[in-house]
Order: structure tokens, then sequence, then C-alpha cells
């Protein structure tokens, strides 16, 4: 394992991309021309990324394949295809009851507290005993393959599902059903609280019914869901007929939409297994990632005509931003071997084969990857 930020999430792939075309090249395998494009603000949403796609479009051409290295894995024993990717929207939740904070024992009871009718907003949005997303505007209909293929995925992990996060003693898994949880993860909305304002400390709280409680909210949304017509509804949902009169608002910071896999071509499909099989031993596994990956929609969108390979070695433990996340070193060679394999296949099965000059005049992406940093 090779320990540092970044590593896996995704510095890797830069290294992992042109490695894989350099081994080609080493051993006289012909490839299609390949494109690399390294961004170093993925974390930031990739706002930057959609112009220089647009300004570089005469070299970049029409793609035919695209891969991405920026995703996870099940485990370390098969190369994981990602399926599908979860979109995001959210933002501030505030809510005011008072100008200034008054004696707890004097307004209690008369006045609601903060919390309280912020508790009432978020159940319109969240059942609090399943963890459900109520809205109905907020979920899609789930493809039968991949409800499909969260049961195969169900079956090759089973209780790595839940057992790779490092739970507390005796915490338990929202659900029994594994491949209701992979649905949950991939396919279904999911809502985070992940700040808060207007709360002192424990240590500095006092008996002081307090003016205003806020949250920051982040709402996971199913991959075809569009983001931002979704979090236009959490607004509306949140801000409207607020309980006692409250000052209620909610300013959205962020909204980017998911994206699913478009079918795998044939060739793809047993390249990818093939690969699998060969350098690790296994076949390859089809999974969705609960988190986004900016761009993938935004490229989906500018190249519909292109396959796409997403896959990535942030697997169980690997603690994507966090201080001890980790590159497993094994499947991040593996790995790099696969996609050498796909680039090779995918030029015999393109026709160029059989005039390897044509190469040059065709132009093909390899996505390698988002910076360092990501």
């Amino acid at each position: 394992k090779l320990y540092g930020r970044g590593g896996a999430d995704d510095g890797y792939a830069i290294f992992g991309s042109l490695a894989a075309i350099l081994a080609l090249q080493a051993q006289g395998i012909p490839h299609a021309r390949c494109v690399v494009m390294i961004e170093a603000c993925e974390e930031s949403g990739s706002y930057d990324l959609p112009y220089y796609v647009d300004h570089l479009a005469a070299r970049i051409g029409k793609p035919s394949l695209i891969v991405c290295l920026d995703s996870g894995c099940g485990n370390y024993d098969q190369l994981w295809l990602t399926t599908s990717l979860r979109g995001l929207t959210g933002g501030n939740l505030v809510v005011n009851v008072l100008e200034e904070g008054v004696h707890s024992g004097d307004a209690s009871g008369v006045v609601a507290s903060s919390f309280r009718v912020l508790r009432q907003l978020l159940s319109r949005l969240e059942d609090e005993v399943t963890g459900r997303i109520l809205p109905q505007e907020l979920h899609v209909e789930i493809p039968a393959q991949r409800v499909a293929q969260a049961q195969r995925t169900a079956e090759i992990l089973g209780d790595a599902v839940y057992s790779k996060f490092p739970l507390v003693d005796g915490m338990a898994p929202m659900n029994a059903d594994l491949a209701e949880l992979v649905l949950n993860r991939t396919w279904r909305p999911a809502l985070s609280v992940t700040g808060v304002g207007g709360l002192p400390s424990l240590d500095a709280a006092g008996n002081v019914l307090r003016p205003y409680t806020a949250v920051k909210l982040s709402l996971r949304v199913p991959p075809t869901l569009d983001a931002k017509k979704g979090g236009e509804f959490l607004k509306r949902l949140l801000e409207s007929n607020p309980p006692y009169g409250a000052k209620v608002t909610f300013e959205l910071e962020k909204a980017g939409s998911g994206w699913e896999a478009p079918a795998l071509a044939p060739w793809l499909e047993q390249s990818v297994d093939a690969a699998s099989q060969r350098f690790f031993g296994a076949s390859v596994a089809y999974n969705g990632e609960g988190g986004s990956i900016p761009f993938m929609g935004m490229l989906g969108e500018k190249f519909p005509g292109a396959q796409f390979m997403i896959t990535g070695v942030l697997g169980p433990h690997s603690n994507a931003h966090g201080p001890n996340e980790f590159l497993h070193i094994p499947t991040g060679k593996r790995m790099s071997m696969c996609v050498a394999q796909v680039i090779a296949d995918h030029f015999v099965a393109s026709g160029q084969g059989l005039t390897q000059g044509v190469a040059a005049s065709h132009a093909h992406t390899v996505k390698g990857g988002d910076g360092c940093c990501d």
C-alpha cells in the first residue's frame, strides 16, 4: 500500500494511463491515437474542464473509447467497471426564529425551537426512521439490468458491502438485504448533514433559546435525475409554508447530475473480462458508485458515440479524502495492464489492425486522471 492523500483519488491515474500506453509502445503493440487529459479541480466540480474540452475540440476529435481511472473497486481481486454515478445537490438550510437569543426558561413553550423547526423541515425530505427520501420527484425507476448487477455485486462482496466502513461496535447497516444496500448506495437518493451552524460547543452552551439553527445538506441523487431540477425542487420543499412562520432560507450551493454508462459494445465487454481473467485471475465485475465524477456527464454529452471504461483503485478501506488514504499497489499495476489490453483490443476492433497507418488520423481519448491533488 502507498499511503497519501490523493494517491488513489486519483494521482495514480496519470501514471497508470501513461504506463499503459508506454507499455504497448515498448512491446511494439499497435494502438490508436490517444489523448491524455489531466486536470486538477475535479473535487471542486471540474468547472473549468468543459472550456478546455471545447477549446481543444479539434485536437481531441471524436473519441470512440474513453477511459477514466477516477472510480472505485468493490475488492482488490478483479477488475471492476463502474456502470453509474450518483449526482449531487445541496446547500445551506437556515431556520431563524428570534432576532437574538433569549433565556430558555422564559421563552421555551412560547417560542418554537429553531432546531425543532429544522427537524420538521427535514422530515419533509427524509423518513428519520428508515432514511428513505420521501418525495417521489427525487427518485427514478431503476433499470432491470442495474438491479441484476446489484444482486451479483452483493453475491461477490457479501458482508463487505458494509463491513468496509469503520462502523462502531454494534452498529448495523440500514438494511439486512445486501442487494438493497448496493441499490441504496448507487441508485437511490440519500441525505447527509455535513455541517452545522448556530450551535455552540458543549462546553460553551448555556440555558439560551438560540435565534437560529443552520445545517449544510448534501443530497445524493440517482444517476439519471436532473440534479438542477432536483435542487430547485428541494428549495421549494424546504422553504414553503414554514412552521410557525419561521424565517427559512435554503441557499443552493451545488447541483451536478450523475451519469449512467451506455451499453458495452461486444468487443469491449469481451476485452474487459479477458483482461480481468488474465491479470487478476477472476471475471470482471460491474457496480455503480455512490459518489460523483463531475466531468463524466459532460463527456457523455459531448461524445455520445463513445464507449466508456470507467474504473479505479478506491477499494475497501482506501478511505478517499482521508488522511490515511492509500493506493493498493498490486491493484494499480494490474489495472494498468487491463487498460493496456483494452487499448490494444480497441485498435483491433476498430479495424485499424488492418491498416496501421490509419491510427494517426483518428482521435481516441484516454481519460488519464485529475492531477495529484484530484
